[in-house]
């Protein structure tokens, strides 16, 4: 899953990709490397980051859906955690909906979610951006955050969500410490045994400089990200949202040859 963030704040490229021609060659781009999904987002959700106007966002991410949707076949998923922004995302040619907030963020999420049918990926975050990273804490964590996710995925199940459009993310980095991120990555496989596709979000974060201070600027850290990549595809997530398209794919692929 290729990232377009069309924002001028998100904490690996803000700004680059905001004004839309330039959104819409990164697109192009990441299509060309092998990308099998691109995820679109209009507002940051990086630690501390302030909420979008909903006007705002729909006007950066619905043209550039549009013309994605008209010229190529690739999923197109819509990162928001407006339910008015994922309707129109998907009426504009979007067919999954990336919400951070596992549909929690509005009271009618879950039943937007069900009215457009389209997959739906649902994360776990610990409060919200601006206040997520203010000292998050668990008693065990990967044990909490798969608990919580699998209430998530009953509850749009219940709802009336097909169970076979439900993906899960572990949210690395969204209300974690390092600590928390290293055991959610060990513990993967347990998210994984719940039986839905896990997507694994994890490209460029700052526990990655955590781990080896010389990853401080954000452009420093493709080797952690691919570390974490292979991490994920030997416990079985289905996919990997990443900034770095073609050098993940040609990780993966070694990986796989290798067996």
């Amino acid at each position: 899953m290729g990232i377009v963030n069309v924002t001028p704040d998100s904490f690996s490229d803000g700004g680059r990709f905001l004004d839309p021609g330039a959104a819409l060659a990164h697109a192009r781009r990441l299509i060309a490397q092998g990308a099998d999904i691109l995820d679109i987002g209009g507002e940051s959700t990086r630690p501390g980051a302030e909420p979008v106007a909903e006007a705002d966002e729909l006007a950066r991410v619905i043209p550039l859906i549009t013309v994605l949707a008209a010229e190529s076949d690739i999923p197109l998923s819509i990162d928001t955690l407006k339910p008015a922004v994922a309707r129109a995302a998907v009426a504009a040619g979007a067919t999954m909906w990336n919400d951070v907030s596992g549909l929690t963020a509005a009271p009618d999420s879950l039943a937007t979610a069900v009215e457009l049918g389209c997959e739906v990926v649902l994360m776990h975050m610990l409060g919200e951006p601006r206040t997520m990273q203010n000292d998050p804490r668990y008693t065990d964590v990967v044990a909490e955050v798969t608990a919580w996710l699998a209430n998530r995925a009953e509850a749009a199940v219940t709802a009336g969500v097909a169970k076979d459009k439900i993906w899960l993310d572990p949210g690395i980095g969204f209300g974690k410490t390092l600590a928390h991120n290293l055991a959610l990555l060990r513990g993967l496989d347990q998210l994984v045994a719940l039986g839905f596709p896990v997507l694994l979000g994890a490209s460029r974060k700052r526990f990655i400089a955590a781990i080896d201070p010389s990853a401080k600027e954000v452009a420093d850290r493709l080797g952690g990200s691919l570390a974490v990549a292979l991490i994920g595809a030997r416990a079985g997530v289905a996919a990997v949202r990443v900034h770095d398209v073609m050098e993940t794919r040609q990780a993966l692929n070694v990986q796989a040859a290798v067996g």
